[in-house]
């Protein structure tokens, strides 16, 4: 699933929601200097918002085709996974992975982090989780197990904010554990947006429940989201938060 993104990177770049800039401006404040290594970097989404705070981004990330697009967006990117990936002696003021750091295994993750840090580097994990008001949410969902009856995204009995509260509180469980970092922080920001019904349908498809789907499957969710946001007049708004989790590699040297 990892590399299932990549399937369509220009709607993915498109589609994908930007990160506040609030917390840009907040890690960068909090970092050593403006040299960024960024953990799947995906398309540079968040690589631009950095390279536009004045940072220099360096990206890693394993799949070619994000990794193309990203290059053609600006971007240095070198392909590889974090945990193979060879720094060859270049160190950081921060790493970042924006919606990617669950893939990455946590605590080999965050002793590699912290050999490449400078000094009071800091690494930053962060990614969204949106819910959309309940008259688009349970016809989503009832679509999507329709299409999907045997997906394990059907059993998770907890809500998608709990769930990546308790992942990034795991995260942050892992970088103290590793030894290399003063306490993790962890940060967090509400805010909301309003999707058209088109612009709506074009993210659904870049989610990690809906990349490897088949187009009928894909073409039957997306029908029934449509014919919900139509009745709402064509429009909906969508709540997000976005999640960090965040901290200081430790010592002087």
């Amino acid at each position: 699933m990892a590399e299932s993104f990549g399937i369509d990177p220009q709607r993915y770049d498109r589609a994908r929601p930007r990160y506040p800039s609030e917390l840009i401006a907040r890690i960068v404040a909090g970092s050593p200097g403006p040299d960024v290594l960024d953990v799947g970097c995906g398309t540079g989404i968040a690589a631009r918002q950095f390279q536009g705070a004045g940072c220099m981004v360096l990206g890693v990330d394993p799949d070619a085709r994000m990794a193309d697009y990203a290059r053609q967006r600006g971007l240095t990117v070198e392909v590889a996974t974090f945990e193979t990936w060879q720094p060859a002696g270049r160190t950081f003021d921060a790493v970042i992975a924006a919606q990617s750091w669950h893939w990455v295994d946590p605590r080999g993750g965050a002793e590699k982090a912290a050999r490449v840090l400078r000094p009071h580097g800091r690494l930053a994990l962060f990614g969204h989780v949106f819910e959309p008001p309940p008259v688009i949410a349970r016809p989503s969902a009832e679509a999507y197990r329709r299409a999907v009856p045997d997906s394990p995204f059907n059993a998770q009995g907890r809500s998608p904010l709990e769930l990546y509260q308790a992942g990034y509180l795991a995260f942050a469980e892992a970088i103290a554990a590793s030894g290399h970092f003063d306490q993790p922080e962890q940060w967090r920001y509400d805010w909301e947006q309003v999707y058209s019904r088109e612009r709506w349908l074009d993210l659904l498809p870049t989610t990690g429940g809906m990349t490897r789907l088949s187009p009928d499957q894909t073409a039957d969710i997306l029908s029934a989201v449509g014919h919900a946001i139509d009745a709402l007049g064509g429009e909906l708004t969508v709540h997000f938060t976005t999640l960090a989790t965040s901290a200081i590699r430790a010592g002087g040297s």
